[in-house]
């Protein structure tokens, strides 16, 4: 069972920015993707972007290109997500997940096996 630890994210006023960052307990062999998505009350989950291993490339959402963006942490199978120029939009709980999905599906929650518990991000305006 692969576990995913989360650490980061708070308050903030618009226009700030925030880190996230995700550590799974399993090797890079064993996740092939790692991404991180997000629930705002009343709203489903939705995509914000995700990280490849194999051939070690990035996704994002349309809502967030060109603010955050997810590098790979220096730790094993671990990622950043960095998010800049936070509007109050971008409020909800953000969770990492790691599963091996298809290109096609790397946006679709439900390919992803392993979820982290969430952690709230709060951007007021």
């Amino acid at each position: 069972q692969v576990q995913l630890a989360e650490s980061g994210g708070g308050s903030v006023q618009a226009g700030g920015s925030l880190r996230l960052s995700c550590a799974a307990s399993a090797g890079t062999s064993e996740i092939g993707t790692m991404a991180w998505f997000r629930q705002a009350p009343g709203k489903e989950r939705e995509f914000v972007g995700a990280f490849r291993y194999n051939g070690g490339r990035t996704y994002y959402a349309d809502s967030v290109k060109g603010r955050f963006s997810i590098a790979r942490s220096r730790a094993n199978t671990a990622i950043d997500l960095q998010m800049n120029s936070l509007k109050p939009d971008d409020t909800a709980t953000y969770y990492c997940a790691a599963g091996r999905p298809i290109l096609s599906a790397i946006a679709t929650a439900s390919i992803y096996r392993y979820w982290g518990q969430g952690i709230q991000v709060t951007v007021s305006s």
